[in-house]
């Protein structure tokens, strides 16, 4: 099984880094997420800029709405971890709520330069898809990364429809189309070096984050959630 990252951020507006699971979660569920709102919904790139991850849903949460939706995410990336050529990480959205990450190489999913899905990318998605059909209380946030060789228009076309390619596939299995959002990042948030071409390849990605949606924070809150 592939190692699963916590990606917790850290700082005086967070949960310390040391605290465990349990405690961050129930911090953030006790409101904490939702009065400091989208400013550490965020995860930084390399370049120190930053990109959102799920939508704000405008409300202060209950105390054990982040242990509870903390744990579902927990049982998921478990489940997702499995998936070959997919690295799977936990991480935080915009309402302070624990989220999960799978990252696709772009050389798994497209040929260079390309946005075609291969068919062995449709393979890959096919099976994220059904791993994910027991969790429709979620939405999807898909982007688009590259390297930094050509210009940054061209660039940010191409991230673009990678990720429209890939969520305009995940409707054809099931996923609704309203519980998604694709957008191209271009170059702007490498994770690697762009000078070495191992340091390009990592950054040439796409990134699909899933967060809980509105749906799944009302039945944490009144104890449906299963």
């Amino acid at each position: 099984m592939k190692k699963i990252v916590s990606l917790m951020l850290c700082g005086a507006l967070l949960v310390g880094c040391g605290m465990s699971k349990t405690g961050s979660g129930a911090l953030i569920g006790s409101g904490a997420g939702a009065a400091l709102g989208a400013g550490i919904g965020y995860l930084l790139g390399g370049d120190g800029q930053s990109a959102a991850i799920g939508a704000a849903v405008g409300t202060a949460l209950g105390a054990g709405t982040g242990t509870i939706i903390g744990k579902k995410m927990d049982e998921k990336a478990a489940q997702l971890a499995e998936l070959e050529d997919a690295q799977v990480e936990t991480v935080t959205d915009v309402n302070g709520l624990k989220a999960i990450k799978v990252t696709f190489d772009s050389g798994i999913l497209f040929d260079f330069n390309k946005a075609t899905l291969k068919p062995a990318a449709k393979t890959q998605l096919d099976k994220f898809a059904a791993e994910m059909s027991d969790m429709p209380e979620t939405n999807f946030t898909i982007y688009g990364h590259t390297d930094n060789i050509g210009s940054e228009k061209a660039n940010a076309k191409v991230s673009a429809q990678r990720a429209e390619s890939v969520e305009k596939y995940l409707r054809t299995k099931g996923i609704e189309k309203n519980r998604m959002t694709s957008e191209g990042l271009s170059f702007n948030f490498p994770v690697a070096d762009n000078s070495t071409e191992a340091g390009r390849a990592q950054n040439r990605r796409v990134e699909i984050y899933i967060s809980a949606n509105e749906e799944m924070v009302k039945e944490a809150e009144n104890g449906t959630l299963q």
